[in-house]
């Protein structure tokens, strides 16, 4: 029998909330979908599941998302109490966990829940009292909480364990790329750029970070055309309002619409000779913590990543010997990068992809049985392999091995 799990969505129209459900429903779960939408974002298609929409929230504006959440809640008999009574229910972020809390309510026998958190936002982590509050209210809503899903070990590091009032044991799910192919593909081989054509970086994904935006503008004009970006995704309007003049402006890049995550990773990638996996939009906090999706899309993919040092992106692509990191969050930081990239350089940093096991980047077909495995074995009351935050046994353990000790 299926396990049937109820997914509560923070933004419908979020890619990673729909790799999620491709992973859930590959894995042999049936998938009850509802969130929220975001602005006027298009949902992101999934096959076979029909949202049902909560509300609609808006990016960078809390105090609304708060008042979206709270009518949720009050109005979840209405859009969720007849739903047939899902096994386990998903709730990404803290505001998803709120309202699994009342949806649990509403099954009869509790339905164990399990908070999916990719993301520490930047008001959690403030220390006044609208943080202390904020934290409480989350290890308040986590007592419910069966698991916490999170996809790095140093937002456990930084924040779960020293800041937050959660304790939960831990699964470290990753930001890999989906691949239900079921083949073993190397990365795609890149080429260097012929003596009249530029070097191509791509940035890709979430384009909120206005800071790198200055960056790789100031870096473009510098490089005078010897060097591109391309920019594909969705950018958040709410922190860069003037995204689509300034991209305009700037004669070395190229904003290039949204893509399709991941049936289009490889064809845009294939068009990049680097990636951009820097992030500085919450610098030294969730910025510096987070494993983005780029880093395994380009890894995946052959594009050579650029890092920002003393970063946990930094840390891990250091760890298996791959790509770039700058020292400064400077335009002369990437000159010099640049001018001395030559060629045996470049190949050599396209060696290294090429020798990393693809699954370090890529979540197959076994991995998606295997998460689903491990929401059966919550489902059904099996004992936890590792212990709460507050215990001593370290959570940074994969998907796949917790789920080979839960047997």
């Amino acid at each position: 029998m299926s396990l049937r799990v109820l997914y509560l969505a923070h933004d419908l129209a979020d890619p990673a909330i729909r790799r999620r459900v491709l992973m859930l429903v590959a894995g042999g779960a049936e998938v009850m979908l509802a969130g929220f939408r975001r602005d006027s974002n298009n949902l992101a298609a999934v096959e076979g599941v029909m949202p049902i929409e909560l509300g609609t929230t808006a990016d960078g504006r809390f105090a609304q998302r708060i008042a979206a959440v709270v009518k949720a809640v009050a109005g979840a008999g209405r859009t969720l109490g007849l739903l047939p009574r899902p096994d386990v229910i998903l709730a990404r972020n803290l505001e998803m966990l709120a309202v699994a809390r009342r949806a649990s309510a509403l099954f009869g026998a509790p339905v164990p829940i399990v908070y999916e958190c990719l993301d520490i936002h930047r008001l959690l982590l403030k220390q006044n009292a609208a943080g202390r509050m904020l934290r409480g209210l989350e290890g308040w809503l986590a007592r419910e909480a069966r698991l916490l899903m999170t996809s790095s070990p140093a937002f456990v590091e930084h924040y779960f364990k020293p800041l937050s009032s959660v304790d939960l044991p831990v699964m470290l799910m990753e930001n890999k790329v989906l691949d239900l192919s079921d083949r073993q593909v190397a990365p795609p081989p890149q080429r260097r750029p012929a003596p009249d054509e530029p070097w191509r970086i791509g940035w890709f994904g979430a384009l909120r970070c206005a800071k790198s935006l200055e960056l790789l503008a100031a870096f473009s004009r510098a490089m005078q055309g010897r060097v591109q970006v391309d920019l594909r995704g969705r950018p958040s309007y709410a922190v860069l309002p003037d995204f689509d003049a300034r991209i305009a402006a700037e004669p070395y890049m190229h904003f290039h619409g949204a893509y399709k995550n991941p049936e289009d990773l490889e064809r845009i990638y294939g068009q990049a000779h680097f990636a951009w996996a820097i992030d500085f939009y919450e610098e030294g906090q969730n910025s510096s913590w987070l494993l983005p999706n780029r880093l395994y899309e380009s890894c995946r993919h052959g594009a050579v990543p650029i890092a920002f040092a003393g970063t946990q992106t930094a840390r891990t692509l250091g760890g298996k010997g791959l790509g770039f990191a700058l020292e400064r969050a400077d335009p002369d930081a990437l000159v010099q990068l640049f001018d001395a990239m030559t060629g045996p350089a470049y190949d050599a940093a396209l060696a290294a992809l090429a020798a990393a096991k693809p699954e370090d980047f890529t979540a197959g077909r076994r991995d998606c049985e295997a998460l689903v495995q491990r929401l059966r074995n919550l489902a059904q009351g099996l004992p936890t392999p590792a212990a709460g935050l507050q215990g001593s046994m370290t959570p940074y353990r994969s998907s796949l091995e917790v789920d080979a000790q839960d047997g």
